[in-house]
Formats: structure tokens, C-alpha cells, sequence
């Protein structure tokens, strides 16, 4: 989805990776859990850091910092997995996503949003919708469906099959903030 086709005012939820400000589509975004231990996957992606138990269902977590560069996320208090809906081929996958903090839940308007700049960006554009400006600060909003290849999302899978027989020892994520559209 281009810029060009955000017509209305929507909610996004923002989230910091290092010092930079991310969001994402609300509609998107199941709920926000403090973070949890996770399980690893054997020879998952890097940046799949494993799984965690959602009330029953096994989801995958990957690290937002490695796979768009970064260094690992560091656990810390503000530290959070956002579970969100990505669709690949009709098919919607959950995933849940590290974190550094999330921010808040915003409105923005189309005329907040301009396109991402094609040239002088260390972020990929085509995993852009638009750059928002909120108050004074500039915030790069995700096209959470384009992020992961299709590849990517079968091995994601793929270590979720492996795991849904495994016992868990982690229990339901007890410290969850649910967010609302």
C-alpha cells in the first residue's frame, strides 16, 4: 500500500527500535505482551529468536533490530513482544515482534504521511508506507505484510510445527496490555 492510498485517518501504534520510531497499523496488532521467555527454534533465521506460548498457541518472535540490520534487542523493562497479523498470500500468519518500547496508539491524518524518500534511507523502502510526522518527531510507518519474505515465513512456520508438540514450561503471558482499534 503507497502512500497515495491512505485516504482516511487511521491509528497506529508506535514503537522505538534503538533511537529510531516506528509504527504499525493498528488493525494490524493483536496485543502488546511484556516480554516472556522465549524458546529457541534449532536452526531457525537469525533474527527468529524463537517462540512463546500466547493463551494455548505457539507464535513466533522474531527481532526487529537484526532483521532490519541492527543489533540484537537487549532485554530490559521496557522490553516487549507486539503480536501482530501479517498477510502473505491470503493467508494470515501471527508473529510476534521484539520491541524495544512501545510508545503509544496515535491518529494520523494522509496529510501527516508523505512517501519514503527513495534515496538517503538505510531502510528499505518497499517495507515503507509512508514517513508521519507526530509532533515534531518523524516516525517510519511499516508495511508489516512486505517485511518478510514469503521464504522467511515458511521457516517461521516451519520452527512452529517443530515446537506445537513440544511442553512449554513458559506459562500464558501474565503482564499484557491489550490494545484496541
Amino acid at each position: 500500500m503507497a502512500v497515495a492510498t491512505i485516504t482516511e485517518t487511521k491509528q497506529y501504534l508506535s514503537f522505538k527500535l534503538a533511537d529510531e520510531v516506528f509504527a504499525l497499523d493498528v488493525a494490524q496488532v493483536r496485543e502488546v505482551l511484556d516480554y516472556i521467555t522465549i524458546t529457541k527454534v534449532p536452526q531457525a533465521p537469525e533474527f527468529m529468536r524463537g517462540v512463546i506460548n500466547v493463551r494455548g498457541s505457539v507464535v513466533p518472535v522474531v527481532d526487529m533490530r537484526l532483521k532490519f540490520g541492527m543489533e540484537a534487542t537487549e532485554q530490559t523493562v521496557d522490553t516487549c513482544i507486539i503480536v501482530m497479523e501479517i498477510k502473505m498470500d491470503e493467508e494470515v500468519t501471527v508473529v510476534g515482534a521484539l520491541a524495544d518500547s512501545v510508545q503509544e496508539v496515535m491518529d494520523m491524518d494522509p496529510e501527516q504521511i508523505e512517501p519514503a524518500p527513495k534515496i538517503g534511507t538505510r531502510w528499505r523502502t518497499e517495507f515503507i508506507k509512508g514517513i508521519g510526522k507526530h509532533n515534531d518527531d518523524f516516525i517510519i510507518i511499516l508495511d508489516i505484510d512486505r517485511i518478510f519474505s514469503e521464504d522467511e515465513i515458511l521457516m517461521v512456520q516451519g520452527g512452529i510445527e517443530e515446537q506445537a508438540g513440544a511442553p512449554s514450561d513458559q506459562s500464558d503471558a501474565s503482564g499484557q496490555t491489550e490494545v484496541t482499534n
